[in-house]
Parts: structure tokens; C-alpha cells; sequence
């Protein structure tokens, strides 16, 4: 009996102790280790990939954000701020991602498919908006010149960047609502434009946020 207890208590005090031997490893010093390697490493991508403007983080270039004008009393949709470059669809208007603020709680997809009637009349509907919100007296869009990203969101509903074509689109109402010249904002996103990874992955990109904190900085220099 004695012998038994005593080997149950052995038993015990050596799992108890690769417990404890594992637990420091495991949980004290390979994490500080990595956050050790990916600070000297990498450190920006390791905080979150943050943008900063006027001295204090404003984002990140990893996560979308949405450009509204503040909602008004009895109002459940907001309207775009036409002063800003804007990203890909978020809103109810036009999209078919389940996210609808770029709300880092929720992101993902309702996976409609291409033929199905509400995505469809979304896209209808987000076309006509993107028409309508990008032309301006001396310039008007056509429908031909409206590309995917501009009326669909992303799978995940938080994507930060869009196409350079999109960009390229709302070129002259950035310059009309901001008293800009339309050579100064298409500088501006020639500038922010990010072409495919080595030289042959992906496709060239802009960041939404980046961009409209340029554009910030020239309209503040005007």
C-alpha cells in the first residue's frame, strides 16, 4: 500500500514537473523568443503593419477603412465622403461581403454566386452609383470604364487596397472636391501605386489609406 502511494506520488511530482518545465518553455521563452526575432526582423509588420499621420497611428495597411460622411438623424446607410479616395464596397449598396462598416469583428463572405439576383442587382446598383459619384463636368464615366473591384468587396470584406484603374477613375472628382488639379491627384496615385510582388506575382495595387493621407498632406499644401 505504501509502495503504491509512494508511486503515485512519484508519478504525480514528475508530471507535475514537466508541467511546469513545459510551460516556461512553451509559454515564457519561445514566445518572447519569436516576438524577440520578429521585432529586430520585422518590426512593422510585427506591430500590426501601422500607418501613422500627424504623429499617431490612423491604421493599418492591412485592414480597409471606410470614408463616410457621419450619419444623419433617422439615417441607416451612410453616404461616401466625396472629398476621399474610396475602397472597395462595405456598405449594403453594392457588395457581397457580409461585413458592412469594415468592422474588424466580422469579416468573411455570403459566397453568392456570379448568377444570383441579389448580388447581381447590388453590382447593378453599385455600378450606377460609381457612375454617378466619379463624373464630373468635364469628365463622365462610363460603364465600360467601371472595374470589378469597384463594386464588389473582397472575400474577407476588409481588403485596404484597389486596383490602380479604380483609382485612376476617381481621379477628377478627387481634384473638383478638393480644388486640385487633375495632374496633382493622378501624381499622387501614380505615386502610391504598388506593382506585382517580384515583378510577376499578384497584380499592382493602391492603398486606400495611404493614399488619401497623401492626399491630405497636398490639399493642406494648397
Amino acid at each position: 500500500m505504501n509502495n503504491s502511494v509512494t508511486n503515485t506520488a512519484r508519478l504525480l511530482w514528475a508530471g507535475l514537473r514537466a508541467l511546469l518545465v513545459l510551460t516556461v518553455v512553451t509559454g515564457v521563452l519561445y514566445p518572447l523568443a519569436i516576438t524577440g526575432v520578429a521585432q529586430g526582423i520585422f518590426p512593422g509588420r510585427a506591430n500590426g503593419s501601422e500607418i501613422k499621420a500627424d504623429g499617431r497611428v490612423v491604421g493599418s495597411s492591412l485592414i480597409g477603412q471606410a470614408y463616410n460622411l457621419p450619419l444623419k438623424k433617422g439615417q441607416e446607410t451612410p453616404e461616401p465622403d466625396l472629398k476621399w479616395f474610396q475602397g472597395r464596397p462595405q456598405n449594403g449598396l453594392g457588395t457581397n461581403s457580409v461585413n458592412t462598416q469594415y468592422k474588424l469583428i466580422l469579416s468573411g463572405a455570403t459566397n453568392r454566386s456570379a448568377d444570383n439576383k441579389d448580388l447581381i442587382d447590388w453590382v447593378k446598383a453599385a455600378k450606377a452609383a460609381v457612375i454617378k459619384d466619379n463624373s464630373t463636368p468635364d469628365y463622365e464615366v462610363r460603364a465600360s470604364d467601371v472595374p470589378a473591384d469597384a463594386v464588389t468587396s473582397s472575400g474577407s470584406g476588409l481588403d485596404p487596397d484597389i486596383s490602380p484603374a479604380y483609382a485612376d477613375l476617381q481621379v477628377h472628382r478627387i481634384a473638383e472636391n478638393n480644388g486640385l488639379s487633375v495632374a496633382q491627384v493622378q501624381k499622387l496615385v501614380d505615386g502610391d501605386t504598388d506593382g506585382r510582388i517580384l515583378g510577376f506575382m499578384g497584380e499592382p495595387t493602391v492603398n486606400v489609406l495611404e493614399l488619401n493621407i497623401a492626399l491630405k498632406e497636398l490639399v493642406a499644401k494648397s
